[in-house]
């Protein structure tokens, strides 16, 4: 191999480490752009805890990011083997940073699931628990009153019933 062609290949592996790099920091650029946007996960305009979490949760996605996590790590370890890059630590430190950034969304995306799975159940039970509200007293008023009048209603049947049956025991005592 001659010289001149050894200088060339310099030439080339130095484009090739530039690219390598560029490829690396368009991915993570692109990882940070796919995150959710702070204001999508801050505000809401839900009228119920149920609606916010909803919200939330679907705000809590992390979308495209790991795909451009994946693809960074990948050009990033390339040029680590090969040897291709100067100095690295930056590029390391963001892929951690994106990682982590990832890591803690798809956490909160977790606990907000269980809740807004929880909280439904857990307002049932609330409505449930406790001392008989007015509007219970009042349901259970209106079941005793109701009880009450079909206890009368059947107390005056029997009685017309006892009394038919004396007219009638009076009709035969007649006869005879």
């Amino acid at each position: 191999m001659s010289q001149a062609t050894f200088g060339d290949d310099e030439e080339l592996f130095g484009e090739a480490a530039n690219e390598m790099r560029a490829d690396v920091e368009s991915s993570l650029e692109d990882g940070w752009a796919a995150l959710p946007d702070a204001d999508d996960v801050w505000e809401t305009d839900a009228d119920n805890v149920l609606g916010v979490l909803n919200g939330l949760n679907s705000a809590l996605d992390a979308g495209d990011a790991e795909e451009h996590l994946r693809d960074a790590k990948k050009w990033f370890t390339m040029g680590q083997r090969a040897d291709a890059f100067e100095d690295a630590d930056d590029l390391e430190a963001e892929i951690g940073n994106l990682e982590d950034a990832i890591a803690d969304i798809t956490e909160a995306g977790e606990q907000v699931g269980e809740l807004t799975s929880t909280i439904p159940a857990l307002r049932g039970t609330l409505e449930d628990a406790g001392p008989d509200t007015d509007a219970d007293a009042d349901a259970d008023t209106a079941d005793e009153a109701e009880d009450a009048a079909d206890e009368a209603e059947e107390g005056e049947e029997e009685e017309a019933e006892a009394d038919a049956d004396a007219d009638e025991d009076e009709s035969d005592e007649d006869e005879e």
